[in-house]
């Protein structure tokens, strides 16, 4: 059903599923000619646009955390060894081939979801049904595809741009430049904010639909990115006086299965374990790898990747206290892995890793009831926290000259864990609302880019081999330059 040009682009049907709003339904006989005539048919399409989130082993990995963390001066590869992926190794010391198949997958998750928020976008319009579902659909269709691109621009720089179904004679599109690619995701997510929901206003069945705030939060993003302060401050204000949020009170909560889709949460990628989903080409999958992925071998029964790094260990100390987060992110000897046992290197199989990711452990008692429980981790992935949307406002608002709201926001996730508050100004106070993000959002994803944005990789990351030149981007996948005769081209520097 799916053909694959340079960008494997689809222009035919899609059916996925994600919790318990989604709710898959075989189809006889449907062609894209006769489908897309009903709101179930609408609701179905959407549902659809939603599952590329869910794609992490698309054929190989390419997890948040590959990126935003190994790549990171927060976190390892680990795994058993050198030899336990090899390529994932050479990225990590930012001498990574072109043609990985990390790379690759990221590249056909990204426009497999490109390409199903289109035929959204398409087709739903034409189809008579309920105007105010209508509005809420293609809010969530382009919230879909600029969530896309923002993963595309943000790794691999420029890159083709399709805004719609394309004709075979279209897949050899060249790229399209970063400040092109940065306008059209904008243009989406404000066409997302007028036309989603609060989200006050989705019931419960509804859990984990995108929101008018989600929206917000990434447009914030996009702006931070592109140093545009005024803007990523008023938006963030627009979040924060919106009452639809408020930090969790046990940051130690966030990261549990109660904690799931909780009072901060503003975009939550939802994930399940009652699924049955398979290793392999793993598309129609609900559960995560995340879990067994990153929790440590032996008696613990997962693979070992994503080991915290001493650096980020000590910056938890750097204040002359021991942040109570810590406990919350990084699992260190001697203490309890929930229900599998307590962590020392020997229950690990004798690997040296003194620490261990903690905020997707899973239980065993929190497996999947059926089937093979690896692939079917039920951790959501906590994209876009409150915490994170008021950091981003303390910086906005510092870059903006306004120190005195920056401190508040930057307080308020301090206050949250009962930690000192923060008295300084100038170059100090920027300096603390950064390191306030590694430690909040540590091993979430958000490091390396959070170094990048800030011009802050060169020193963090240059022992590792990080040129700022080169980079800041990652190469694009060999397999598509060949695909499109050479119309895409590659990053400078690989």
């Amino acid at each position: 059903m799916q053909r694959y040009g340079a960008l494997i682009f689809m222009g035919i049907l899609f059916f996925g599923c994600q919790k318990d709003f989604l709710e898959k339904r075989p189809l006889v006989g449907a062609t894209i000619e006769n489908f897309y005539q009903t709101e179930q048919d609408a609701v179905a399409a959407i549902n659809a646009a939603y599952a590329p989130l869910q794609f992490e082993l698309t054929p190989s990995g390419h997890f948040r955390w590959f990126w935003g963390d190994i790549m990171s001066d927060d976190s390892e590869k680990g795994g058993s060894g050198d030899n336990d992926q090899p390529q994932l190794s050479a990225l990590e010391n930012f001498q990574g081939p072109v043609n990985t198949e990390y790379l690759e997958s990221e590249w056909r998750a990204d426009y497999e979801g490109i390409n199903r928020a289109n035929v959204v976008l398409e087709r739903v319009p034409g189809i008579s049904m309920n105007a105010g579902l209508k509005e809420r659909i293609l809010g969530e269709a382009h919230f879909l595809r600029a969530w896309f691109y923002y993963n595309l621009v943000t790794i691999f720089g420029g890159v083709p741009l399709v805004e719609g179904s394309l004709a075979p004679s279209e897949y050899r599109k060249p790229r399209t430049d970063e400040g092109t690619i940065w306008k059209f995701i904008e243009a989406d997510l404000k066409a997302a904010a007028q036309r989603l929901p609060l989200r006050s206003a989705y019931s419960p069945a509804d859990l984990g639909r995108i929101t008018k705030g989600a929206a917000q939060g990434l447009l914030a993003k996009v702006f931070l990115w592109q140093k545009r302060w005024p803007e990523a401050q008023a938006l963030t204000e627009e979040i924060i006086n919106s009452g639809q949020y408020r930090l969790e009170t046990d940051f130690n909560r966030i990261f549990t299965t109660a904690g799931e889709n909780g009072p901060e949460s503003v975009f939550e990628i939802q994930y399940m374990t009652e699924s049955g989903g398979n290793w392999g080409y793993n598309a129609n999958n609900e559960g995560t790898f995340t879990n067994v992925f990153q929790r440590a071998r032996g008696q613990f029964e997962g693979y070992g990747f994503n080991i915290p790094t001493q650096s980020l260990v000590d910056a938890f100390f750097a204040e002359g206290f021991e942040d109570p987060r810590l406990k919350a992110t990084v699992f260190r000897e001697g203490e309890a892995m929930g229900d599998r046992g307590i962590f020392n290197r020997e229950a690990t199989g004798g690997f040296p890793h003194k620490y261990y990711p903690k905020k997707f452990f899973n239980n065993k008692r929190e497996e999947a009831s059926f089937g093979d429980p690896n692939p079917n981790g039920g951790s959501n992935d906590r994209v876009i926290r409150y915490s994170d949307v008021l950091l981003m406002h303390a910086e906005a608002a510092f870059q903006n000259g306004q120190p005195e709201k920056a401190r508040v926001s930057l307080n308020l996730v301090r206050a949250r864990v009962k930690i000192p508050l923060v008295t300084v100004s100038g170059t100090a106070l920027l300096e603390a609302i950064y390191r306030e993000r590694r430690l909040e959002l540590a091993l979430e994803g958000h490091r390396f880019f959070d170094l990048v944005r800030t011009g802050r990789a060169g020193q963090a990351l240059g022992a590792l081999g990080y040129k700022e030149n080169t980079h800041r981007v990652f190469p694009i996948p060999q397999s598509q330059i060949q695909a499109s005769n050479g119309a895409v081209t590659q990053n400078p520097g690989y």
